[in-house]
C-alpha cells in the first residue's frame, strides 16, 4: 500500500536583494525568518478517549464527504487523501489510512493500527462508530485482504512481482494455531535486502488481510530458490483460514474483517499516514 506523509507547512519564502545589498521579502513570502529545517516536528497530542475522537472523526467525514466525493469523481485521489489526513490524525497521530477500491462498494476506506495494541482501541472505536455503509463507501479497522491475490502484480525495486509467482511453504502447529513460512519468488534473487524483506511479507498481507496474519504468522523467512513441496498463495490462505475456523476463499470478499479488493496493478491504493 502506497503510504504518503503530510507535507510540512513552515514560513518562508523568497527573497531578493535590494539597492543596498540587504535581502527584503518578497511580496509573496511571510515576515519573518524561515524555520531552522533542523527543527524537530512537534509531537500530536494523543486523545485521551478513542471514543471521542472517533466521534469528531465521523462528525468531520460528513462535512467533507461532498469535497472528498467531487476529488474522487475527478480522478484525483491525492485531493482527496490530503482532506483526510489531518481527521485521522487526531483519532491518533499513529495511524495510517488508505483509499482503495471497494469489494462492497465503490471507494474503501481504510484506517489501520498495524496491529500494534496501544492503537487498537481507536481503530475499534472508530469502526464502532463508523455510519452504516452504501454503495459509494465500505469501511476497514485493518487493512483487508484482496480477492484474487494471483491477480495482482506489485512494481517495486525497479521489478514487476507478480504475485502469482509466488510460492510458498508453510509448516503449520496446530497445537498453537500458527505458521511459519518461507516466501519464494522468482526475483527475490535480484533485489536488495530490504526491497526482499519488503516482497516477503507484502504478498502474506496482501493474501491474508493485515489482521489475520498477524493472528496466525509466527515464523516468515525468505526463500531465494525455490522449495520443494511449495504452495501458491491461494492454497496458502485457505490453508490458514482453516487453521483460523474460517471458510475458505468463499468468505474473503464479504468478510466484514477482510474484503477489501486491491488495484489489479499494484498492492492496494493510495494512502496517508497519519503520523509524521
Amino acid at each position: 500500500m502506497a503510504w504518503f506523509r503530510r507535507k510540512r507547512s513552515g514560513s518562508g519564502g523568497d527573497a531578493r536583494r535590494g539597492d543596498d545589498g540587504a535581502e527584503a521579502a518578497t511580496e509573496s513570502a511571510p515576515v519573518g525568518d524561515a524555520p531552522d529545517p533542523r527543527t524537530p516536528w512537534p509531537e500530536q497530542p494523543v486523545p485521551d478517549d478513542p471514543h471521542a475522537a472517533a466521534a469528531e472523526f465521523w462528525s468531520t467525514w460528513a462535512e467533507l464527504l461532498p469535497h472528498l466525493s467531487a476529488a474522487l469523481g475527478e480522478g484525483d485521489t491525492e485531493r482527496a487523501e490530503n482532506l483526510l489526513v489531518e481527521p485521522v490524525a487526531a483519532v491518533h497521530p499513529g495511524l495510517q489510512f488508505s483509499v482503495d477500491r471497494g469489494s462492497r462498494a465503490i471507494y474503501a476506506l481504510v484506517v489501520s493500527s498495524r496491529e500494534d495494541p496501544e492503537l487498537r482501541p481507536y481503530t475499534d472505536a472508530w469502526r464502532e462508530a463508523a455510519p452504516p455503509e452504501d454503495a459509494i463507501w465500505e469501511f476497514h479497522d485493518s487493512v483487508p485482504p484482496v480477492p484474487d491475490p494471483a491477480g495482482v502484480a506489485v512494481n517495486f525495486a525497479g521489478q514487476r512481482f507478480d504475485l502469482g509467482a509466488v510460492r510458498v511453504v508453510a509448516q503449520v502447529d496446530d497445537d498453537a494455531g500458527l505458521v511459519d513460512v518461507a516466501v519464494h519468488h522468482p526475483l527475490l534473487c535480484e533485489v536488495d535486502h530490504f526491497s526482499r524483506t519488503t516482497m516477503t511479507f507484502l504478498p502474506l498481507d496482501v493474501t491474508l488481510g493485515e489482521r489475520l496474519a498477524a493472528q496466525r504468522l509466527r515464523r516468515v523467512e525468505t526463500a531465494v530458490a525455490e522449495p520443494d513441496n511449495a504452495i501458491t498463495l491461494t492454497e496458502f490462505r485457505g490453508l490458514v483460514r482453516e487453521l483460523a475456523g474460517l471458510p475458505a476463499d468463499d468468505g474473503v470478499r464479504d468478510d466484514p474483517a477482510a474484503g477489501g479488493a486491491a488495484d489489479d496493478d499494484t498492492a492496494g491504493g493510495h494512502g496517508g499516514d497519519a503520523s509524521r
